[in-house]
């Protein structure tokens, strides 16, 4: 048999359903890491390609949501991702109302400052909490998976640190004495929800797209 001489198949190409170029350059990286040979490009690539309305009523169903609405969009497979802070003492909550918990999405320091009020009250060994992503892949065709990761910690009184975003301040890690807010990039990353989430993703890339 002749050996194959003629150039490589271009990548496939994969599509995030964000336009955060951090949540970007945070996955191809992982992909990179597993040696997958795919492209992987924002949902600003598609800037006529609406958004999604977050209409599921759990992390893992507003991922697919977004996921199969961008590839059935864009005829490319699709990532997406959704993610929130759950509270055990308040039931889950806020759950996949993280983004918008006092009322208008993605005020950060509202939904913080409230669910702080909320807790006011409850002592140190009752703040138990834990951020969770779930991770989808969808394919033109239909086909998906989900993965989900998580990260166990308690809530602070007061927020401290200046990194992150969202509940970063107020989300101490298991084992650490920081918060979320106060750890470098690589260390958030090396631990996130997201990050395990992604991470969880990668054999799936090489199971559906090669």
């Amino acid at each position: 048999m002749q050996p194959h001489t003629g150039p490589d198949p271009a990548p496939q190409r994969l599509i995030l359903a964000t336009r955060n170029a951090g949540k970007i350059n945070e996955l191809r990286a992982i992909l990179d890491a597993a040696e997958l040979r795919v492209e992987l490009v924002g949902a600003d690539a598609y800037p006529d390609v609406p958004d999604v309305k977050e209409t599921g009523v759990t992390f893992a169903e507003n991922a697919l949501l977004k996921a199969h609405a961008l590839a059935k969009a864009t005829g490319h497979p699709a990532v997406a991702d959704d993610s929130g802070l759950c509270v055990d003492v308040l039931g889950g909550a806020p759950g996949i109302f993280s983004a918008r918990w006092a009322g208008r999405h993605g005020d950060d320091r509202a939904n913080l400052e409230l669910l702080l009020a909320q807790l006011a009250d409850i002592a140190d060994d009752h703040r138990a909490a834990h951020f969770a992503c779930a991770a989808a892949l969808a394919l033109p065709d239909g086909t998906q998976r989900v993965v989900e990761g998580t990260l166990d910690g308690t809530l602070r009184h007061t927020p401290t640190g200046t990194g992150g975003f969202g509940y970063d301040p107020i989300l101490q890690p298991l084992g650490d004495t920081r918060t979320c807010a106060e750890l470098t990039p690589a260390e958030k990353n090396a631990i996130s929800h997201r990050g395990k989430a992604f991470r969880a993703l990668a054999p799936v890339v090489r199971e559906l797209l090669g």
